[in-house]
């Protein structure tokens, strides 16, 4: 009875239209009170849920990427990226999943990928003759990219909830490889579909107008060096490397690039308190929703159920990444990897899966989800910045989810994957 309320009263709310943070909140208190607990206890588990030193990476995460946004390092990575893959059939598409590698290992979140690289990118497109579709459709799904290549604070959070014993700087460096193959998955995907509409190439720049916009952008592309080399080493943690890093975007974008104005630097200011304070609230009311499907032992009932349906570990993971999938189609990313991970952490240790792998598993599949509907976020964005009903765009996707459930698969079969690039720096 006590999951029937704990579901029922987050579904119901959900489907009315209640904000996220506020589903999980609200039905944990009437759990707790259907159980008899004090109250007390749900506001205690959000207070102990955002009160990690580590979560302190996130605003400034946030904060660096948006200061480089507004500073002109995503016009740079642009311009780079046009350089090496613009020559290419549909230059254009391949143009705009290199910059979101580029970018994805700057800003670190999805929804910032897609509407700093599509706002750039699409109206581009559009203008060269490109199907609006098209473009959307790449730009959402290369924006999954930023959420692979570190630094990604959907990492952090994941190691939190995992009960703070996961590395970060395993889970950051688990996530270099499966994110670079999911660009070549997706520049395939984009090559194909390109070809067969006919789209143009762009013309060859020439090296020493390559070798000019390279030394143009190796300011922002140092960020992310310091960022991952810092962490790796040892020499800081993730949350001192956050705060490095919105130091530098500061003194490359005000000294360097000289972008960034005093209006570009209160919205980014003020952009980043309000994101921060958005994505606190889900955390900690996330976190009460997390701690009661322990204390109601879901976790240990799911594990059970599951080796009743079957002791071989490919079926098991094939049917968490279904659940996962769909999860993601409705449920915004930072609730459901501090919902899910005490849920299924324990089920794929059981079952023989390490923890960082299953990160990267988990953060892949979650990132998918937010390029479908109903709740797509980074799939609105798209939309919204190239102008465009939401079914315009989902009747051609279909080849880029199917790269990306192609690369999903492979991680999840293939753990060297994720695996092997951390194992170096043992």
């Amino acid at each position: 009875m006590e999951l029937l309320i704990l579901f029922g009263t987050f579904v119901g709310l959900l489907l009315i239209g209640t904000p996220i943070a506020f589903c999980l909140g609200i039905a944990s208190l009437a759990t707790v009170v259907y159980m008899g607990l004090p109250p007390l206890i749900v506001f205690q588990r959000m207070n102990s849920g955002v009160s990690s030193f580590s979560l302190m990476a996130i605003p400034f995460f946030i904060y660096a990427g948006d200061l480089m946004v507004r500073g002109g390092i995503a016009a740079r990575l642009v311009a780079l990226a046009a350089g090496f893959v613009g020559h290419f059939r549909g230059g254009l598409g391949q143009v705009n999943i290199a910059a979101s590698t580029l970018f994805g290992g700057i800003s670190g979140s999805a929804v910032a990928d897609a509407s700093a690289i599509g706002g750039l990118m699409i109206p581009q497109m559009k203008a060269r003759g490109y199907d609006v579709d098209y473009a959307v459709n790449v730009t959402v799904t290369a924006a999954i990219i930023a959420l692979l290549i570190p630094p990604s604070h959907n990492m952090i959070i994941y190691a939190i909830s995992g009960g703070g014993g996961i590395s970060i700087a395993d889970l950051f460096t688990a996530g270099i490889i499966p994110g670079l193959l999911l660009a070549m998955a997706l520049a395939v995907a984009a090559f194909f579909v390109a070809r067969r509409r006919g789209y143009p190439t762009e013309p060859f720049p020439g090296f020493a107008n390559l070798g000019w916009r390279a030394l143009q952008a190796i300011p922002g592309i140092l960020l992310i060096a310091i960022i991952f080399g810092g962490v790796r080493s040892g020499v800081f943690t993730a949350a001192e490397s956050s705060c490095i890093a919105v130091v530098y975007a500061l003194l490359v974008t005000l000294l360097v690039y000289r972008g960034l104005g005093w209006s570009g630097f209160v919205e980014a200011t003020l952009g980043a308190a309000r994101t921060t304070a958005m994505v606190l609230l889900v955390i900690g009311c996330a976190a009460s929703f997390g701690w009661l499907l322990a204390y109601l032992q879901v976790p240990a009932a799911l594990t059970g159920f599951l080796k009743a349906i079957s002791d071989e570990p490919l079926v098991i993971f094939l049917l968490l990444n279904i659940v996962l999938l769909f999860l993601g189609t409705f449920m915004d990313m930072s609730p459901l990897i501090i919902i899910t991970t005490p849920i299924f952490l324990p089920v794929v240790t059981a079952f023989g899966m390490d923890p960082v792998h299953f990160g990267v598993i988990l953060i892949l599949n979650l990132g998918i989800g937010l390029c479908t509907p109903p709740v797509g976020a980074v799939l609105f964005v798209g939309c919204a910045v190239a102008k465009i009903p939401l079914g315009q765009a989902l009747r051609t996707i279909w080849p880029f989810y199917c790269a990306s459930l192609a690369v999903l698969m492979l991680v999840t079969y293939i753990p060297a994957l994720s695996l092997w690039l951390p194992s170096l720096f043992r």
